[in-house]
């Protein structure tokens, strides 16, 4: 980071940030680590998003993920900047904001106080990309630390989370749906529109086939979505453009956002979306 930058944002590998901001100095990305039996790879710049899940398809069990540690944070604080930031993905499905907050006292016993935010984003992916460009914006418009403090988390408990998956069978495993009571069997070709409640997984309706269920998904991010023009619509998906399109389309029919930003996934967000999986966040 140049020395007269004044605020850092760090981000978990989660976190999907648009091509034009992954070299800007003003971002750090912590990578999760993602292990699928044997294969072991660090969800940093060298994810190949193809080999993944094809080794996902391949192997029988679960794949599962690894939060970074204290220390790694830690380092992404030691920085020249003023106002630092990490956002991370819901506590309620990694250990990374518990992590990162490690970190912050860390750096605080090791090189004295400053100013350290950091935010559990209740939400995954587009969410936490939500979060990051609020930030940015805050920190451009001249605000005080305290002032985007307070501004950011009131922004994070507006943000509207929806997804639609053809697998489950990822969160499931990993024990990532235990707000959900029930879920109807996949056979059926049933397919449930889901959600979160203050970073917990529910679901928010069910429809019969894919289609349908984008197209649930779309009516109710543009219901429940409080002045769209002030908002971002982001879509992220694991290697389903052309949905990601045809949701952009449908929401955009109903409501008006200052910006649509599209993005394929990244490691941890296409371990847990699978292989066609759609998420939405207002």
């Amino acid at each position: 980071m140049d020395i007269d930058m004044s605020y850092k944002i760090v981000v978990d590998s989660c976190c999907e940030l648009p091509e034009n901001l992954r070299q800007d100095r003003r971002f750090e990305r912590v990578p999760l680590g993602l292990e699928v039996g044997e294969y072991c790879r660090m969800d940093d710049e060298t994810f190949n998003q193809a080999e993944f899940l094809r080794k996902v398809a391949e192997y029988p069990k679960c794949p599962k993920s690894s939060c970074p540690s204290p220390e790694r944070f830690m380092e992404s604080y030691d920085d020249s900047a003023e106002h630092i930031y990490a956002v991370t993905l819901s506590s309620h499905l990694s250990g990374s904001y518990n992590s990162a907050e490690l970190g912050k006292k860390l750096y605080h016993e090791k090189h004295g106080e400053k100013q350290i935010h950091v935010i559990d984003s209740e939400s995954a992916s587009g969410g936490e990309t939500q979060i990051a460009l609020k930030l940015m914006e805050l920190e451009e418009a001249g605000f005080s630390f305290e002032k985007i403090v307070e501004k950011i988390e009131a922004f994070r408990d507006s943000i509207q989370t929806y997804f639609v998956l053809d697998n489950l069978e990822t969160l499931r495993k990993n024990g990532r749906l235990s707000g959900v009571k029930a879920l109807v069997a996949s056979t059926l070709n049933i397919k449930p529109v889901m959600g979160a409640d203050k970073g917990e997984i529910i679901q928010r309706s069910q429809t019969i086939g894919i289609k349908k269920a984008l197209g649930k998904l779309a009516e109710l991010a543009a219901a429940e979505v409080k002045n769209p023009g002030e908002r971002r619509l982001i879509i992220t998906h694991c290697n389903a453009l052309a949905r990601a399109q045809q949701v952009k389309e449908q929401i955009l029919a109903k409501a008006g956002f200052k910006e649509c930003i599209i993005m394929d996934t990244r490691g941890i967000s296409s371990m847990y979306a699978n292989d066609g999986g759609v998420i939405v966040t207002t």
